[in-house]
Formats: C-alpha cells, sequence, structure tokens
C-alpha cells in the first residue's frame, strides 16, 4: 500500500498541463490554416466582412478596377485617343478662316469708291503630315488599351496583398484564440485548488495576470484582423470576401514581352517615336496656307463695278529652326521613357527573382516544419511514457510539450504564406487571377 505524497505544483507546470490536456490533440488533428468561414463567430463578432460563396477572385478584382481612382486617368487616355484619331482622320491639317474686309473713301475724298473681300484661307495636308497624324492616333490608343492592362494587374496586386494580410491575421487569431481558451482552463483549475488549499493565493494572482496579458495578446490580435478587413473594404469598396482565393501556380518562369507593364510602356515608347515623326514634318505655327479671294470694288468715277477673284498661298520660311526645339523636346521624352522602361524591365527580374525565392524558401520551411511536427509529437508521446515510469521529471515533459505545440502552430502559419507566396509569384510574372 503506497502512501499518498502531496505535490503543489508551479504555475508554468499548471499552464501546460492544461494546455496538453485540452488542445494538444486537437492542435494535432487540425494541421491546415483556417479558411475564412472556420473561425468561430464567438470571437469575431466584430467583422466588418462577410463571406459571398459566388464571388470569385476574378469577380472581385474587376469590381475593384471599376471604383479605383486611377480609371478615370484610363478614361480620359481613351478620350485623347479619340480626338487624335479625328485629327487624322479630318481632310485638312488645320482650321478652315474666312476674311472678310470692307473700306471705302467716305472720309477721305467721299468721291462714292468702295471696295469689298471675301477670303477662305485653309491649311492642306503636305506630305507625309496625314500618315504621321494617324500614326499618333494610333500609338495612342494602343497605349490606353495597355495603360487599361497594366493597371489591372496593379489593382490585382493590392487585392491579393489584402486578402493574404486577412488570412494571415485570421490565422493568428485563431491561435491567440487557443492560448485565451487555455489560460482560462487554467485559471479554473488554479481557483479550485486555491480553494481546496493545495496552492497559495500568489499562484492563482499569478494565473490572472497570465489570463489576462492573453486577453491582452487576443484583442489585438482581434484588431489586427478588423483593420485588414477594413484596408480590404477601403480598397474594393464592398463587404463581401471570397470564400477561397487560393490561386494555382503559374507555369511561367520569365518576364515575358507581353507582361502588361512591359506592354503599357512599350506602347509609351511608341507614341512618343510617333510624336517626334509628327514634330519632324508639321508646324502648328509656320504651317503652309492656301487661300481663295474675292473683291468687288464700286468706282463711280471709274467705270462702275468689277469683281476680281484670286487665290494664294502662304510658304514660311526658316522654320526648321524654330521647329527644332520642340523635336529636342520630343526625343528628350522618348529618351526619358526609355530609360524607365529600362527601371521597369529591371524592377520586373528583381521582383520575379524575390517571388522565387520566397517561394522556394516557403516550400522547404512548410516541409521542415511538417517534419519537425511530426518529430515532436513522436517524441512528446514517448516523453509521456517516461514520465509515467518515473524516468524524466515533469519540466523535461512540459518543454517537450511546448516545443510540439509550436511546431505545430509554425507549420499552420507557413501553410498560409505558401499559398499567399503563389499569389505573389503569379502576380510577378503578370499573370491575371
Amino acid at each position: 500500500m503506497y502512501g499518498c505524497r502531496h505535490i503543489n505544483y508551479s504555475l508554468p507546470v499548471l499552464l501546460l498541463l492544461a494546455a496538453r490536456a485540452c488542445y494538444a490533440d486537437d492542435l494535432v488533428q487540425n494541421p491546415a490554416p483556417p479558411a475564412y468561414s472556420d473561425i468561430q463567430p464567438g470571437f469575431r463578432e466584430h467583422d466588418v466582412l462577410s463571406v459571398d460563396a459566388n464571388l470569385n477572385l476574378s469577380q472581385l478584382v474587376d469590381g475593384t478596377l471599376e471604383k479605383y481612382p486611377d480609371l478615370k486617368i484610363s478614361e480620359a487616355l481613351t478620350l485623347e485617343a479619340d480626338a487624335l484619331q479625328v485629327r487624322g482622320d479630318s481632310w485638312l491639317a488645320g482650321s478652315t478662316q474666312l476674311v472678310l474686309d470692307y473700306s471705302n473713301d467716305q472720309v477721305t475724298k467721299d468721291r462714292g469708291y468702295s471696295e469689298s473681300t471675301a477670303q477662305v484661307e485653309f491649311t492642306p495636308w503636305f506630305w507625309g503630315q496625314k500618315s504621321a497624324a494617324q500614326n499618333v492616333a494610333e500609338t495612342a490608343h494602343t497605349s490606353a488599351a495597355k495603360q487599361s492592362s497594366a493597371l489591372k494587374l496593379e489593382v490585382a496586386r493590392l487585392v491579393r496583398e489584402t486578402l493574404w494580410d486577412i488570412a494571415l491575421a485570421e490565422s493568428r487569431l485563431q491561435q491567440s484564440k487557443f492560448t485565451v481558451d487555455i489560460s482560462q482552463q487554467l485559471l479554473d483549475k488554479v481557483r479550485r485548488r486555491v480553494e481546496l488549499g493545495d496552492l497559495a493565493r500568489a499562484d492563482l494572482l499569478l494565473a490572472e495576470s497570465e489570463h489576462l496579458q492573453n486577453r491582452s495578446l487576443f484583442t489585438q490580435a482581434q484588431a489586427e484582423l478588423i483593420r485588414t478587413q477594413k484596408n480590404y473594404a477601403s480598397l474594393t469598396r464592398i463587404t463581401q470576401i471570397p470564400g477561397n482565393y487560393r490561386e494555382q501556380l503559374s507555369t511561367v518562369d520569365t518576364i515575358l514581352p507581353n507582361h502588361p507593364q512591359l506592354e503599357a510602356i512599350n506602347a509609351i515608347v511608341a507614341r512618343k517615336q510617333a510624336t517626334i515623326e509628327w514634330a519632324k514634318t508639321t508646324d502648328t505655327i509656320n504651317q503652309p496656307k492656301f487661300n481663295v479671294s474675292t473683291t468687288s470694288t464700286h468706282d463711280p468715277l471709274g467705270g462702275g463695278t468689277n469683281q476680281i477673284a484670286g487665290v494664294g498661298v502662304v510658304i514660311p520660311f526658316g522654320h526648321s529652326t524654330y521647329d527644332a526645339p520642340e523635336i529636342a523636346a520630343a526625343h528628350l521624352e522618348l529618351n526619358r521613357v526609355l530609360a524607365q522602361r529600362e527601371h521597369i524591365q529591371r524592377s520586373l527580374e528583381k521582383t520575379l527573382h524575390e517571388a522565387e525565392r520566397a517561394l522556394e524558401l516557403s516550400h522547404k520551411e512548410l516541409t521542415i516544419n511538417n517534419e519537425l511536427k511530426a518529430i515532436a509529437e513522436t517524441h512528446l508521446k514517448m516523453m509521456e511514457t517516461s514520465f509515467a515510469a518515473g524516468e524524466i521529471n515533469l519540466m523535461d515533459l512540459l518543454r517537450i510539450q511546448a516545443r510540439s505545440l509550436q511546431a505545430i502552430r509554425n507549420a499552420k502559419e507557413q501553410e498560409v504564406k505558401l499559398q499567399r507566396n503563389i499569389a505573389f509569384y503569379n502576380q510577378a510574372v503578370g499573370v491575371l487571377p
């Protein structure tokens, strides 16, 4: 007959025992990260979003784009291209003028002499001008369309980042909820043992302090989730979120010429080049002009009324001297855009490299974390057996248990990060949802 020995366990021991008893098995069996709707509504009462099972990622990007402020710029670019097209399709290179003139000798000799003139002046297209104007309009239309595609890709980036910020905040909130539940059950255990006289009042105060700290961390996790949700609502202008927004990894492994950002900057380069050709062939100030006129004179002393018709041409000289600054300015703008294109190319290559490394690292870390989780679970079972046999002390068992629970939590969060990095990789290679 063995005698009973009274043992006072310390607060950290009770904390970890409670954690092991209540949550170890559940965490081992459920390593996958939670979906948005998986988190219990009991601690999501402050949510500003609701799940829409019929909403997919592509629809979300399209809807966000329709309400995105920069869309007005794309619309203005299209209107500008339409205006340039009207100019290129016109019959004349400039506006037509009507000049009316009348004079008499009433304030001089007053012999009844008068003269009236009507003149129409117009600016015809000269060699190469009309085709240059049409080329400017065509490149403007292409640029407007490519800018719209690049804008959609930028909106997709913002949506992807916001969605995965929410996913990470949700995962951390759930982990915080587990900790709060553990500390609550521990607090109940400590309170009962204090009432029985097994623990001192100081242990109860420590348990209450620990529980309050965990509740504070949980409140902060709630606030972080709400912050990410508010960012999402501010960006998309809706309060619905897709139930599933995971993506398949793109097979594209390099920056292709049809990347929306490259297509957009290449379209701008083409437009700048067309603008240079337009500047070389056209001078809006010193443009040659034709005119057709008719003059009617009335001279009572010289034979009555006389009608005269005439044609004329205005040919400016030396206008190339004045066109040179405009052409040089157009070349400057072209070189600026060419430099910008080079910067964009390098930035895209750098972003792709970083996305590849992050994705590779996520795969490796997830594999390692899963292996660590499996080892920790096996080790924990072995230590439990050793503890039951009296081969190890309780603190060794609790240390192994804490490592096991941490490994499970790491595996959960790494799964979310892997899916996020897949989305970021697709973004880097220019793939839209």
